[in-house]
């Protein structure tokens, strides 16, 4: 069987309208696993897991991205141009920057800064400025309230480096009022602009940046971020 990318071992109907896209494919597992209903798995290329099953009587996605830019880039490009998908929601871990975030806290991405190049390919006359889908992130705003989860709204920073040589990069875009880093969004926002399709960001706090010893581990990272998988779940369409 032939199928429409090299990436994805799947058929267009074999993911729903909205797949949610955690980094890390065990989590992804953990969701499909512990969330949704006769969870069927679709692609497991590269070990990159993606799963169809229901939630609540809605039939929904959930796929790793891998981490960084580049490889959220291709997951989420093949799904809007070649599989039909309407949203992705991304759910993640981020480093807070703000004082005001504390562990396990929930940050929707209203918009993602980076120091990226990646919407160089679009060959703008500007700088073009990556945000979420407004429905998407008005309804997470609304089900966090809902459920009295702690969140904040606006800017995250989505990095290419993990490791940065600039020691005061963060102090930098701290000064601006940006929340958190993670390694993702700005190209997801950037792909569903260029698709006309929809995305968000909901991050899960998983480490103080200016408080090296306050973090979770990794197996926190990838079980214990419910909050933030029951709002994704819960505003899918």
């Amino acid at each position: 069987m032939s199928y429409p990318t090299p990436h994805i071992a799947a058929r267009p109907e074999d993911f729903a309208k909205t797949v949610l896209m955690p980094g890390d494919p065990k989590r992804s597992r953990f969701v499909a696993e512990t969330y949704l209903k006769d969870p069927v798995l679709v692609n497991d290329v590269r070990g990159v897991q993606g799963y169809t099953g229901e939630y609540n009587g809605k039939r929904v996605s959930v796929m790793a991205s891998g981490m960084g830019i580049p490889s959220i880039g291709i997951y989420s490009y093949e799904l809007y141009n070649f599989f039909g998908v309407e949203n992705i929601i991304r759910i993640g871990s981020a480093g807070a920057i703000s004082e005001q975030l504390q562990l396990r806290d929930i940050v929707i991405g209203m918009g993602a800064c980076t120091n990226s190049a990646f919407a160089s390919q679009f060959s703008l006359p500007g700088t073009f400025a990556p945000i979420a889908s407004f429905d998407l992130a008005s309804a997470a705003v609304q089900k966090a309230r809902e459920m009295g989860v702690r969140h904040k709204v606006g800017n995250i920073l989505s990095a290419d480096t993990f490791y940065d040589d600039d020691k005061d990069a963060l102090d930098k875009w701290k000064r601006m009022g940006v929340l958190a880093v993670e390694m993702e969004s700005a190209g997801l926002y950037l792909n569903a602009a260029r698709a006309g399709k929809n995305a968000l960001c909901i991050c899960t706090i998983s480490d103080l940046i200016y408080d090296p010893g306050v973090q979770c581990t990794p197996e926190e990272r990838q079980v214990s971020f419910n909050d933030m998988m029951k709002i994704a779940l819960e505003i899918a369409q």
